[in-house]
């Protein structure tokens, strides 16, 4: 299983919290049928993307990747300590995988220089903080952490309602200690991270492409979960704030890097996770390098 790419100048690290099941694939998507997934069940289940009772298979897992100038975390995964009692196997974890595999890969907390979050999703902001005396404060405390504005309003008004427990323990904390940018999309780091809206599961997703003067990697987030859908982009996940704008978001950026050489990094697709879109049918895959 490979945990490293190189693309351009770029180095791409997996740093793996936890790969397993997680929800039955016909109540994750919700257009898909019993006979579409049928259709589907032989190669899903050899891409590891499909377990024996159709329950799809989800990496949780970082990128960290180190341009020329700046080493970049995208997107903090789960997370400690972090009460989630409607997900039991996030509920309070107290293991060392993801501090390990950070390290494994060769980086401390302390060699981050920017964490940037493609949504503010509760597996995505997890590791943003961890408890120390009783106190989150920044896991990766030189880090500037990057919110979009419009991810980071659409999450303040929603806490002002009821407070968003991910947001209040994995995201304020961050603004508290100052560690925080709130950045439009048309946001640079240097000459090689960019910002590009991915709007639909949530108001304010986006992904962020990485390269000098061209996208050599391109990080997707929840911009699709599963390679069912890219398969056939109008499957969006029952998680989606707007399922129709995610749907047509999806097949908009699989048209944009298919039959590219920019190497395309979903944040939850099964090992190797990573590929290039490739046109299929009237549909796309992910193609392992």
């Amino acid at each position: 299983m490979s945990l490293k790419f190189t693309v351009g100048d770029l180095t791409i690290h997996r740093i793996i919290e936890q790969e397993t099941t997680f929800l039955p694939a016909l109540d994750m998507l919700p257009g898909l049928t019993p006979e579409l997934l049928g259709e589907n069940r032989a190669w899903m289940k050899a891409a590891g993307a499909l377990n024996d009772e159709d329950t799809l298979i989800l990496c949780f897992q970082s990128y960290v990747v180190k341009t020329p100038h700046h080493t970049i975390l995208i997107d903090s995964c789960i997370g400690n300590d972090k009460p989630r009692p409607q997900r039991p196997a996030w509920n309070m974890k107290t293991d060392d995988t993801y501090l390990r595999g950070l390290a494994a890969a060769g980086f401390s907390v302390d060699d981050i220089d920017y964490v940037m979050c493609t949504h503010l999703h509760v597996d995505h902001v997890g590791w943003n903080t961890r408890l120390e005396n009783g106190r989150w404060v920044p896991t990766f405390p030189k880090a500037r952490y990057l919110f979009n504005k419009t991810e980071f309003d659409y999450w303040t008004d929603v806490n002002a309602k009821t407070a968003v427990p991910p947001f209040v323990d994995s995201v304020l904390p961050i603004v508290e200690a100052k560690r925080h940018e709130v950045v439009t999309s048309d946001h640079e780091i240097g000459d090689h991270a960019r910002i590009l809206p991915t709007p639909g599961h949530t108001p304010g997703h986006v992904a962020f492409s990485f390269g000098r003067g061209k996208d050599d990697a391109v990080f997707s987030g929840d911009l699709m979960h599963s390679p069912i859908q890219a398969r056939y982009p109008e499957l969006s996940a029952k998680f989606d704030v707007d399922q129709a704008q995610a749907a047509k978001t999806r097949r908009g950026f699989l048209e944009r890097y298919c039959d590219t050489d920019t190497l395309c990094c979903p944040a939850h697709f099964p090992s190797p996770s990573v590929g290039r879109i490739r046109r299929k049918g009237s549909g796309f895959v992910c193609e392992a390098s």
